[in-house]
């Protein structure tokens, strides 16, 4: 069950990756610490669905100035949390003006076992303004693979379990339905704010 094998992407601009690794670029004053993606992505509208049970899209519902995207699964060992963890951290730094402009969307790579009250109690452990989302597998890697993050759910292991694969960035969707930046997983609470403010502000 462990995403443990890292799939090479050269084509998806290294964004494959199983709970893999990564490191996030300097910060400066007037910079930031995400990287920039020159074309942005363009994001597909096709739905999934919110832990309420309504069909949700990327394009047609994130109607905010900015959204943070992250693909996971609850029962990721390591990256995941940590990423999950790191959005909260972000919200956390905002003020209440600065949070109404910004959605946070966390959605499942293993939808076989996170299904929509799997996924809502996830999130609401980290912060409940955070969307959860599941949906059909195929749905999942087609909205996955228009952002450049790749989702792969892999033969059964002897254990009964099996690998999820799954990119580990963080995606920033603005108001004109295009990912214009990414962040790996390691990126601090501080920085991701700092970057959420700078981009908000251009918006």
């Amino acid at each position: 069950m462990r995403g443990g094998r890292a799939l090479g992407a050269v084509a998806m601009l290294g964004l494959l990756a199983a709970c893999g690794g990564g490191a996030t670029g300097s910060s400066g004053a007037m910079e930031l610490s995400g990287t920039p993606l020159d074309p942005p992505a363009q994001v597909v509208a096709t739905p999934l669905v919110h832990t309420a049970g309504d069909a949700y899209s990327l394009v047609d519902d994130t109607d905010k100035d900015l959204t943070l995207v992250f693909f996971g699964y609850t029962n990721c060992p390591d990256i995941c949390g940590q990423v999950m963890a790191t959005l909260a951290g972000t919200l956390a730094r905002l003020d209440d003006s600065e949070k109404e402009r910004l959605d946070v969307v966390f959605v499942t790579t293993d939808p076989a076992r996170d299904d929509a009250a799997v996924v809502d109690d996830y999130v609401s452990a980290f912060d409940p303004s955070i969307v959860g989302l599941t949906g059909d597998l195929d749905d999942i890697v087609e909205v996955g693979k228009s952002l450049y993050v790749g989702v792969d759910q892999g033969e059964k292991l002897p254990s009964g379990g099996y690998d999820v694969t799954h990119g580990t960035r963080v995606m920033a969707i603005d108001a004109d339905d295009q990912t214009p930046v990414m962040w790996d997983h390691d990126v601090s609470q501080a920085q991701l704010a700092h970057d959420v403010l700078m981009l908000l502000d251009e918006g």
